[in-house]
């Protein structure tokens, strides 16, 4: 894995990723949940190709501004690219545009982990709140 990989998706804006439907507000434009979750799907598919069978990655940090609304029917695009690499940390700066430009804008860190044992610990919470 190198720093420098990069990734685009698209989506569109439906009734579903608002902000109404996800409860982060009121109103029918993409919702700032939506933008940070299609900027993780971004990141983590561009470096899903490099890891490890039985590796993954976690989101772990992100500093993202929302900048401008944008409506239902609307394309929204988020581009992601590896800027850094620290051991097992991943660093990434996202832009996120619709139609007429620039609409959030951030940095994402994930951490590459394995899957079993990320999974076991999640799971061994279960047994151990009683």
């Amino acid at each position: 894995m190198e720093i420098g990989i990069k990734n685009v998706i698209e989506i569109k804006v439906t009734k579903e990723n608002t902000a109404a439907a996800l409860g982060s507000g009121t109103l029918s434009v993409f919702a700032t949940p939506a933008m940070i979750a299609l900027i993780e799907q971004t990141a983590w598919k561009s470096v899903e190709p490099y890891l490890n069978e039985g590796q993954g990655t976690v989101g772990t940090k992100l500093d993202i501004s929302h900048l401008s609304p944008t409506p239902i029917g609307m394309t929204v695009k988020c581009e992601t690219e590896l800027t850094g690499i620290d051991g097992r940390c991943l660093r990434f700066e996202a832009n996120v545009y619709d139609e007429t430009g620039l609409i959030g804008k951030g940095v994402h860190e994930r951490f590459i982990i394995s899957s079993d044992k990320f999974q076991i610990k999640a799971d061994s919470k279960l047994t151990s709140r009683d």
